[in-house]
């Protein structure tokens, strides 16, 4: 039983997940409001908290020296902690690029890339971001593996273990922005969450993450790309947000024979749903939705197929651009790499049908860092 006089702890510490519930960062601003009155703080603490955890990037309560040292010893021993998820093991690529392990609440790890000039992914999606190549990106996973099963990507043999927080996802941003001394304004920097997972099958804890990155971080949202396999009732919900990344959708084949082969999910939403439920996103100003196509050898990369491609998106009639993704190569995977002549001559014939057509730079494949490679390998040297 409660003694008199203390408080029952607030809601969030509710949770099964004990070790995780005490953790500070991944808290929005009326959870940490709710903090402050558990300690009968004023209201002007909430926002010095704040900022030590979503500006000043710090890592231990200790170290808040905004908030007095009593309120800082009373919240240890209540068991909180600023818990901001931590870089554990990193590779370096030969061209600049960074794959992490980051360890969340529980010990597990899941992978997020830093690519120090981005892999042209932005271009032409009609954003702010899209005008700047040089911008670095960071790829961010929302689950630790994925239960999409798509047959080309080396997540999906993991399978999914389980959902990440929105603190784990943003504080994956944090700790590399932290590692790298990115200042949040002045510094180029786009986010995409095309990681480990599907987002919109963890759909509140990633757009609980966006919010944190957007209002607290301070982070524009035109910065960011959300990635989805086609989830239809995740974009039915996205398209009512009004504080949301820009769209990807991984399309990966012209018609629903060759996606049902590679991406499984398409036998529960086909490609003419998952168009519709695109069509009900609200854009922005020149803002376009970004089509995905991962180049799988001799499978879905020949021009009769890029003439379908074509042909569907016309009958579409979105505003839309296509990224051709060159398939990243892994141990036990069947696929082949389409040929460069292959690949020029698929971009071509997507443009001869009127549409812009990008080959995104595959960045950081000698790591296990590229589109599809994510797999927390470590049978690598570390970089540091």
């Amino acid at each position: 039983m409660m003694s008199p006089g203390r408080k029952k702890p607030i809601s969030i510490l509710d949770s099964p997940a004990a070790d995780a519930a005490h953790s500070l960062f991944g808290l929005n601003n009326q959870q940490l409001t709710e903090v402050m009155a558990e300690f009968s703080e004023p209201a002007y603490r909430v926002k010095q908290l704040s900022e030590a955890l979503y500006r000043q990037w710090e890592e231990d309560l200790a170290e808040i020296s905004t908030l007095p040292r009593t309120l800082r010893e009373s919240m240890v021993e209540s068991g909180y902690k600023v818990g901001l998820p931590r870089i554990v093991e990193a590779f370096r690529s030969i061209d600049g690029t960074e794959r992490y392990l980051v360890a969340g609440g529980d010990g597990q790890t899941v992978e997020t890339v830093w690519m120090p000039d981005g892999d042209g992914g932005e271009a032409g999606d009609g954003s702010e971001a899209g005008t700047d190549l040089r911008r670095a990106t960071i790829c961010i996973s929302s689950q630790i593996g994925c239960a999409v099963n798509c047959q080309f990507c080396l997540t999906a043999k993991m399978g999914i273990q389980r959902n990440l927080k929105a603190g784990e996802i943003a504080g994956q941003v944090v700790a590399v922005l932290k590692r790298h001394k990115v200042r949040i304004g002045k510094d180029r920097i786009n986010l995409v969450f095309m990681g480990m997972g599907e987002p919109f099958l963890n759909y509140d804890e990633f757009m609980a993450a966006v919010r944190l990155l957007v209002e607290e971080v301070g982070i524009p949202e035109s910065r960011m790309t959300v990635s989805t396999s086609g989830i239809v009732p995740g974009i039915l919900r996205f398209a009512e947000e009004t504080i949301r990344p820009k769209l990807a959708v991984s399309l990966n084949a012209p018609n629903d024979a060759i996606r049902s082969e590679i991406m499984p999910i398409t036998r529960k939403w086909d490609i003419a749903h998952v168009i519709a439920a695109v069509r009900r996103v609200p854009l922005r100003a020149k803002e376009k939705i970004t089509f995905e196509y991962v180049l799988l050898g001799g499978l879905n990369d020949r021009q009769q197929d890029a003439d379908e491609l074509g042909q569907l998106l016309r009958r579409a009639n979105l505003p839309l651009k296509v990224n051709l993704i060159v398939w990243n190569p892994g141990p036990g995977m069947s696929y082949s790499m389409s040929d460069p002549h292959t690949v020029a001559l698929f971009q071509y014939r997507l443009k001869f049908h009127g549409f812009p057509a990008f080959v995104r730079r595959p960045r950081g494949r000698d790591i296990y860092a590229a589109c599809g490679q994510l797999k927390r390998t470590t049978e690598i040297r570390p970089a540091i």
